[in-house]
């Protein structure tokens, strides 16, 4: 991807200041200098990058709410797990999140990530009982769907000039985003 961000933007190098989940669509930030992305890592430190994401889950949680955990990540496994206490490897995680829409045994959530963990919306979410859909990871038994996990707003200040900046996208057309196309406008 920063090859070809270099090559529409004309910049010299491209830095890449935050992840997805490999199999996650949305939007990400990137940099075009190394000072701009020093600006932006400084504002996810300080907690300034705001990130929502849509998530379809199986079943139906509460109409909203805050979900903390300690997630401890098995590199070996590249997967995550909530833990009952702290040790080394441990990390906290928070995110809240607000139910939309509930259609086929699915619900449409807008969540929001206080911290950015590994896994951290799958793991929290399949952990209560409710697996993401097409998340063969974490255990749904929706498997003929990708992924549903789209990074869909990023809000954060200007690395140079401090305006803040917002962003959004619309998930995808494509099951199971399309059961909810009303819901998310």
């Amino acid at each position: 991807m920063p090859e070809l961000l270099r090559e529409a933007t004309g910049a010299k190098e491209i830095c890449c200041v935050h992840r997805l989940d490999r199999e996650t669509g949305g939007l990400m930030v990137y940099a075009k200098t190394k000072q701009a992305a020093a600006g932006l890592s400084a504002a996810i430190a300080a907690g300034k990058l705001e990130k929502e994401y849509l998530a379809v889950v199986q079943g139906q949680p509460e109409p909203a709410g805050t979900l903390r955990d300690l997630l401890y990540r098995d590199a070996a496994k590249n997967k995550s797990y909530v833990v009952q206490r702290m040790r080394r490897g441990v990390r906290e995680a928070e995110l809240s999140y607000r139910l939309l829409a509930e259609r086929e045994g699915l619900s449409l959530l807008r969540v929001r990530l206080e911290t950015g963990r590994s896994h951290q919306i799958r793991v929290q979410f399949a952990s209560r009982g409710f697996p993401l859909a097409g998340d063969r990871k974490y255990g749904s038994a929706f498997r003929d769907c990708g992924l549903a996990l789209f990074s869909a707003a990023l809000c954060f200040p200007h690395p140079l000039t401090g305006e803040r900046l917002a962003f959004t996208l619309s998930a995808p057309d494509a099951w199971p985003w399309t059961l909810f196309s009303d819901a998310m406008h």
